[in-house]
């Protein structure tokens, strides 16, 4: 028996606009500082402010602030302090980042091993792409490159939560895996419409595994998502390209496709700072 991906769509877009499977929700004081950070008078002691609200998550900001991400001498232990020295752009992609975590929240003992798996995915092309952005690319904020690592693969939570109740589905690996490589764009970027994010994440979410993908311009989310999906193993052997250097994302970046940029010795300590400051 096979699923048609379509059907399965359109039952998952009813589900949701019936209420018989909720949307995982962002924190709302990510929401607050997100919209925040669109108007330029905000300041930061407004955002301080906002953020005192939510002590887990002040308290995950500092803890990351004081990380090798950000090398300083002097600990950082005040919220006003951290903010000024990221500055509110890079204070609302974190708290992005860190509100991201919470949506991988298992809802039974069986979707653990499935979210888990999941999140580790989403942490570890986050992390290859938050050193591209440190260390190759230009015109990328780490955050943000790290933000679109994360969400990505948002698209896979609510495919498992509603395949949870198919017996059948939910226990063939092999046509689950079918199923979410053919839906999870559409769901992610129905997700982040939701969620009122901006087009360039919509966009990412909804292309980076259609490594066809090509646009105008300098290379964007989409070209670093895909290059960190494909030099990082992420992709199911049927959907590698064959030809590497064909791939549009790969000009765009100017990365020579016979490197193996992630497993370059001066890389590995990047990559390593970045998952340990995404397991607050």
């Amino acid at each position: 028996m096979s699923v048609n991906p379509d059907t399965f769509f359109n039952e998952l877009r009813d589900a949701v606009e019936n209420d018989r499977i909720l949307l995982p929700s962002l924190p709302e004081v990510a929401l607050k500082i997100r919209d925040m950070a669109e108007d330029e008078a905000t300041t930061s002691e407004q955002i301080v402010d906002v953020l005192a609200q939510d002590s887990s998550m002040s308290a995950r900001l500092l803890k990351v602030v004081n990380s090798p991400l950000y090398p300083t001498s002097v600990p950082i232990d005040d919220l006003q302090l951290a903010v000024t020295r990221m500055g509110i752009q890079s204070v609302r992609d974190m708290v992005m980042n860190l509100a991201m975590k919470l949506m991988y929240q298992p809802t039974s003992v069986m979707m653990e091993k499935k979210f888990r798996q999941a999140w580790n995915t989403s942490v570890e092309v986050a992390a290859i792409c938050e050193m591209m952005a440190s260390t190759v690319i230009k015109g990328i904020r780490k955050e943000q490159a790290l933000l679109a690592g994360l969400i990505h693969n948002i698209g896979i939570l609510p495919i498992l939560l509603l395949a949870e109740n198919d017996d059948y589905l939910f226990h063939d690996e092999d046509e689950m895996d079918m199923l979410v490589m053919s839906l999870q764009g559409r769901v992610g970027a129905m997700m982040l419409e939701n969620w009122n994010f901006s087009d360039d994440l919509v966009t990412m979410v909804r292309e980076c595994y259609n490594f066809e993908y090509s646009h105008e311009g300098s290379a964007n989310l989409v070209d670093l998502v895909q290059f960190a999906l494909l030099q990082g193993g992420f992709v199911p052997e049927r959907m590698v390209p064959d030809e590497w250097s064909e791939i549009p994302a790969f000009a765009r970046l100017g990365v020579d496709v016979e490197v193996d940029v992630i497993h370059l010795e001066e890389n590995q300590e990047v990559l390593e700072n970045t998952r340990h400051s995404l397991a607050t």
